[in-house]
Parts: structure tokens; C-alpha cells; sequence
């Protein structure tokens, strides 16, 4: 009776360990996802990274089934955000998208709170857009490039241009932009794009040297000005923009980007499968129409991912270095 005993509590114990074993396992790519799934944007709504993380996030919700919320962590030029994602759960229920931003500040943050390149794993770059120079046709008066710049030259330290944060790709084109034409501009940091584009809007600032993702639906509106793309070619969103070049400043050319990376540790089939989505979404109509719209390409994924991300780290750093930008 006691060997049946002994023999029965046994059995009951390795079917428990079996059930824990069964329940504890990793989540897979064949029950991926059952529960809805964050993107955590660094960024304040309405800015550039909004601009392509909230249509894609709708279009993936339809193909998988779930929803894909959008989770908004705007401060310190995205580093805030970016740090709260890389201390999420590596379960593929949470995604970082970032941007451009991401790898300028490396070298500019005395101290950062993640590594871009061991915190995150690269899926996609998911849109490029040039920079363009804007502004607030009620408070610059200027129809071209050339009288922005003369004016500028007139009145030193008159003007002022808004970014998306102190160390953006919106703050480094500006700084760029006053080496190439030996300007004073007066900087004004903002916490992400879209409030920096809702004083420029109101005439709190005078101008802004934006991605074309957050600034294309202005623009047509009339609400502000473009006067150049910092870019080598035209874009069809704004065929009727000048390039830098064309309006008289060689070489200024700066884009904005926007990437989906996983949180390092992340399975890999989860991975594959999260990519292989956004590869299906980004070929959706409604994908197509919203991206030709802001002058959006897709840029590389997965490993030409992190190869172009390292290289933007290299050449926004030698940006950063000869304008002196550091942020404690």
C-alpha cells in the first residue's frame, strides 16, 4: 500500500513538473501573438516617428490579429524612451521604434541608459525622408533659400529654428546648415516634433529644419513654407521644392529614418516572423499612399539594417563633433 503510495505521489509530481515546464516555456512563433503588442515610440505624438509608426501599427494589427499599440515616451531627444524599452520584457510583445535620433546620440549623451547596438536587435528601417527647411510664412518672410540666408546674415541671432530635442537630426541640420552659410540661428529644443511643429505653427518659432514625414501635410495646407530639401534629389511629395544644392548650399543633405528594432533577446522566430510582417505591411496599399505622400523610400533590414545603423552612428558623430553639440 505504501510502495502504491510512494509510486502515485511520484507520478502526480512529474505530471506537475511537466504542466509548470509546459506553462513557463517560452512563447513561440506559432502561438505569437495571443495578447496585444507595443511599440514603444520615443517621441511625442504627432512628430515624424508618429507620422510612420501609427499606419503601419494599424496595418499590422489587421494581419496579425491583435492590436498593435502605439506607446508614446517623449524626452531627452528620445533617449527617455529609448532607455524604457530596452528594460522591457524580452517576451516579443514589445518593440522599440526609433529613429535617427538613435544613433546621433551616442556621441553627443555623456551617459546614456541602453546601447543602441546590444539593447535592440534591427527588423527594418520602415521609412527615409529628407530634411527640408521650413518656415512660418507670417513671421519669415523670405521666397527662397538665398533671401533666408541673407536676411540671417542681416540679423544675427534673430531667427529661430525649433527641433525635435537637443542632439536630433533636426538640431544637427540646423548646425549644419549655419556652418555651411556662415549664419547665427538661435536653437529652440522641444520634446519631440510634433510640439516643436505646433509653435512653428503658431509662431513661437521662426522656422525648422523638419522631416518631410511630420512636415508634408503642413506644407500642402500652406501653413508653412519650404525652401529647400536637404537632399540630392526632389522629392515627388514636394516636386516643386528645390534641393539645397539647386538653392545655392552645397552639400547640406540630412534624412530622417525610422526603424522597428526588437528588444535584444528576443526569440528569433519571433523576430522573423515580427519582420516578415512589416515586409507584408510595407507593400499594403494603404502603406504606399501615406508613404508617397510624405516622400518616404524603405531603408535596409536586419543585417544591412545594422550595417547602415553603425555607419549613421560614424557620420552623425562627425556632425556632432564639429559642432561641438554635447549634452551632459
Amino acid at each position: 500500500m505504501q510502495t502504491n503510495r510512494r509510486a502515485l505521489l511520484a507520478l502526480c509530481g512529474s505530471a506537475l513538473a511537466s504542466f509548470v515546464a509546459i506553462s513557463t516555456s517560452p512563447v513561440t512563433a506559432q502561438t505569437w501573438p495571443d495578447k496585444p503588442i507595443t511599440f514603444v515610440n520615443p517621441f511625442a505624438a504627432g512628430g515624424g516617428t508618429d507620422a510612420f509608426a501609427r499606419p503601419l501599427a494599424a496595418e499590422l494589427t489587421k494581419q496579425l490579429g491583435q492590436s498593435v499599440i502605439i506607446d508614446n515616451k517623449g524626452g531627452a531627444g528620445g533617449t527617455l524612451g529609448a532607455g524604457v524599452a530596452a528594460r522591457a520584457a524580452k517576451d516579443g510583445y514589445t518593440f522599440f521604434v526609433g529613429a535617427v535620433h538613435h544613433t546621433i546620440a551616442p556621441s553627443i549623451y555623456a551617459k546614456l541608459t541602453y546601447d543602441l547596438e546590444k539593447d535592440f536587435e534591427p527588423i527594418a528601417v520602415v521609412a527615409m525622408v529628407p530634411h527640408v527647411v521650413v518656415v512660418n510664412p507670417a513671421k519669415v518672410q523670405a521666397k527662397s533659400l538665398k533671401e533666408l540666408i541673407e536676411f540671417a546674415k542681416a540679423n544675427p541671432g534673430k531667427l529661430s529654428f525649433g527641433s525635435a530635442g537637443n542632439g536630433t537630426s533636426h538640431h544637427l541640420a540646423g548646425e549644419m546648415f549655419k556652418a555651411l552659410t556662415k549664419t547665427d540661428l538661435q536653437h529652440v529644443p522641444y520634446k519631440g516634433a510634433g510640439p516643436m511643429m505646433q509653435d512653428l505653427l503658431g509662431g513661437q518659432i521662426d522656422m525648422a529644419f523638419d522631416g518631410l514625414g511630420s512636415s508634408a501635410s503642413q506644407i500642402k495646407g500652406g501653413k508653412i513654407v519650404p525652401l529647400a530639401l536637404a537632399a540630392k534629389e526632389r522629392s515627388s511629395a514636394v516636386a516643386d521644392v528645390p534641393t539645397s544644392a539647386e538653392a545655392g548650399v552645397a552639400g547640406f543633405e540630412a534624412s530622417a529614418w525610422y526603424g522597428v528594432w526588437a528588444i535584444a533577446g528576443t526569440p528569433k522566430e519571433i523576430k522573423d516572423k515580427m519582420a516578415a510582417e512589416i515586409a507584408k505591411a510595407l507593400k499594403a496599399e494603404s502603406i504606399g499612399s501615406v508613404w508617397a505622400a510624405q516622400g518616404a523610400k524603405i531603408g535596409p533590414v536586419g543585417a544591412d539594417m545594422a550595417a547602415f545603423v553603425k555607419s549613421e552612428i560614424e557620420n552623425w558623430g562627425k556632425i556632432a563633433k564639429g559642432a561641438n553639440v554635447k549634452i551632459e
